[in-house]
């Protein structure tokens, strides 16, 4: 039987359940920081989902300067730990800690960012096919985008009530993307 039989769904299993429980810390350390609607079901949800590994980490990694720095070592350290058992399995040998740490922070850069390429293009799709739509998602997404787009949207000129700074906000997302995530993630070649 082919090794790579059993291994690639694992890794796939690894980088999947890792990426969505990593996306649900990332949710909540962002929903914080923009002071969104903590009463909203989906932060409820997030607040229930990362509570029992993040209230233990935060006993032990305070705040800094209102940054909840206890997230952002526990999206680290489940990224380091993700990368670590994706390169044990597809190579058979522990990958070199510098690459590792570095592969782990571009993933994370690029997991924020692709987060808010989606948000974005999703916020354009519902303004477009029902701007007056309310969800309680609707209402979290306008308070995570509503950051980004708003040093845009008041350094564009009047476009005759056309708003482009969605579309100039994914060129930026883009561009960073190429300046960091492609080189830190090339540190450390993994299967996935």
């Amino acid at each position: 039987m082919d090794s790579n039989y059993l291994t690639n769904p694992l890794i796939f299993l690894i980088g999947t359940a890792s990426s969505l429980y990593i996306l649900a810390v990332m949710l909540r350390f962002l929903l914080q920081t923009v002071r969104a609607d903590f009463l909203n079901p989906i932060s409820q949800f997030l607040v229930r989902a990362t509570s029992p590994v993040l209230n233990p980490l935060r006993r032990a990694i305070p705040s800094v300067s209102g940054v909840d720095t206890a997230s952002l070592v526990l999206m680290l350290i489940l990224q380091l730990v993700a990368l670590y058992l994706i390169f044990l399995l597809a190579y058979g040998q522990q990958p070199p800690l510098g690459p590792l740490t570095l592969a782990s922070v571009g993933r994370l850069i690029g997991l924020v960012l692709n987060l808010y390429t989606v948000l974005i293009l999703v916020g354009v799709i519902i303004s477009w096919v029902n701007p007056t739509a309310t969800h309680p998602g609707l209402n979290l997404l306008h308070q995570l985008v509503g950051p980004v787009l708003r040093p845009i949207r008041s350094s564009l000129p009047d476009m005759g009530g056309i708003d482009l700074s969605p579309l100039v906000a994914l060129v930026l997302i883009h561009v960073v993307r190429m300046l960091t995530v492609y080189p830190l993630e090339a540190q450390l070649p993994l299967p996935i």
